[in-house]
């Protein structure tokens, strides 16, 4: 036997040796087959997971009413008018108030009594430069016997229908107030832009004769509405009044605006009855 090279070999039966490093190489790419094929695989399973979730997404939101946003339902319009109904307005204007002046500026409307106690009410007159004691009163209905001068026949000539007058003295200052009643505000004015002469004063009752005879005394003249009314003052023991002597000139404004503020008093009562009545 012969154990050199060339020789055949020896070993028990007929089989030869496996080549060891082949079967490595084979079992490694086997392996490398099965990784690649898990990994493929995890990446086709993962995408199959998507796909399925994206489905049941797109599957939800096409299946939740089966209608597009333009076919939504509106919200429910809310009511036109309100549980409690809103107040009411007349459309018809209500009249305007009496004016006062026009039931003082005709007899039509001036209908309320008229006397020298509704003009000059009371025993007295508590004015701005003090008291004044009421002496005697009249009313004529021949109005240029009551005056002095040219005043008479300007009355009668206006259609004067009457005179009241009143005496007031204070502090040996004695002022008669004439007020001339006619049918219009236009005659009452005529009268007044004509007067000329005055209105005579009136003594009794305690008051002495003045202002007549020649002595200076102070008057005045003014109308409102239907009346003209006049004051004559003086001294009332006869002294002539001069332009220094305030107490006369007080007097006689204290006394014709009061006179002026009843005449105007007159109309807002009536103005004030005539609201008050109803309607028709």
């Amino acid at each position: 036997m012969s154990f050199g090279q060339g020789g055949p070999g020896w070993g028990p039966g007929d089989q030869q040796t496996p080549d060891w490093a082949a079967l490595a190489d084979a079992s490694a790419a086997r392996n490398r087959r099965r990784k690649w094929l898990f990994i493929g695989g995890g990446a086709l399973a993962t995408a199959a997971v998507v796909a399925v979730v994206a489905t049941v997404i797109v599957t939800a939101g096409s299946k939740d009413d089966g209608k597009s946003a333009n076919e939504l339902p509106s919200p429910p319009a809310l009511p036109s008018n309100s549980a409690q109904p809103g107040p009411s307005f007349s459309h018809v204007a209500p009249p305007p108030p009496p004016n006062p002046y026009d039931f003082v500026a005709s007899a039509k409307k001036d209908t309320a009594p008229l006397s020298a106690d509704t003009l000059f009410p009371g025993k007295s007159l508590a004015l701005g430069s003090g008291s004044y004691a009421k002496g005697p009163t009249d009313k004529v209905t021949e109005c240029s016997s009551v005056t002095q001068g040219s005043l008479g026949s300007i009355l009668n000539n206006n259609g004067c229908r009457q005179v009241i007058r009143a005496t007031f003295t204070k502090d040996g200052v004695a002022v008669t107030v004439g007020v001339a009643v006619f049918d219009t505000d236009g005659q009452a004015t005529k009268a007044k832009q004509q007067a000329n002469g005055g209105i005579a004063s009136l003594s009794g009752s305690g008051v002495n004769t003045f202002c007549r005879g020649g002595s200076v005394c102070r008057s005045t003249t003014n109308s409102y509405g239907r009346y003209a009314y006049f004051t004559i003052g003086g001294f009332a023991n006869g002294k002539n009044v001069t332009k220094d002597d305030s107490a006369v000139f007080t007097a006689g404004n204290d006394l014709a605006k009061f006179t002026f503020d009843q005449i105007v008093a007159r109309g807002r009562n009536q103005a004030s009855a005539a609201a008050a009545r109803p309607a028709g």
